[in-house]
């Protein structure tokens, strides 16, 4: 395995050359690499209730809506939720279907004085294709990593 430093040093240039305003960016695989090598690094997923149940989620990865269900508004209660459950000082690697709600994720909890947070690029479900899915082109599900639907480990094909 790829030495964890070697991948935060990787995720914290990426940040400043695309003048991101947090710790770092993150590859799928690369997040899954922190997740096995460093017990503080967690893996949070800010998609909604309803996108964990229908499309599927990340084994190990804690839950906390950026947008509620139903009605799609924003969840006051983020940053409370993530304090409660990851605190400051951990990695928190952020997850959502494509990257936009990562990206705020990340943003907000900087914002909030949280020491290292980075943004899972290519979101869960990765970009559209050309016929207009998601699910093979870039993203978590698509570099063939863990995730779990219906209580059924599954790896994309």
């Amino acid at each position: 395995m790829e030495d964890p430093q070697a991948i935060l040093t990787r995720a914290r240039e990426r940040a400043q050359q695309m003048s991101l305003p947090y710790a770092g960016a993150l590859l799928p695989a690369e997040a899954h690499a922190l997740m096995q090598g460093l017990p503080e690094a967690k893996l949070v997923d800010v998609r909604t209730r309803a996108e964990l149940e229908w499309v599927g989620q990340v084994p190990g990865s804690l839950a906390i809506e950026w947008n509620t269900w139903p009605g799609g508004g924003r969840n006051p209660n983020f940053i409370a939720e993530f304090e409660s459950l990851i605190g400051k000082n951990a990695i928190a690697m952020f997850l959502c279907r494509s990257g936009v709600r990562s990206h705020h994720a990340a943003i907000a909890e900087t914002k909030a004085g949280t020491d290292n947070p980075y943004k899972g690029l290519r979101g869960c479900e990765g970009d559209k294709g050309p016929s207009g899915k998601r699910n093979r082109l870039g993203g978590w599900r698509a570099a063939g990593l863990p995730w779990t639907q219906s209580g059924q480990a599954t790896v994309p094909r």
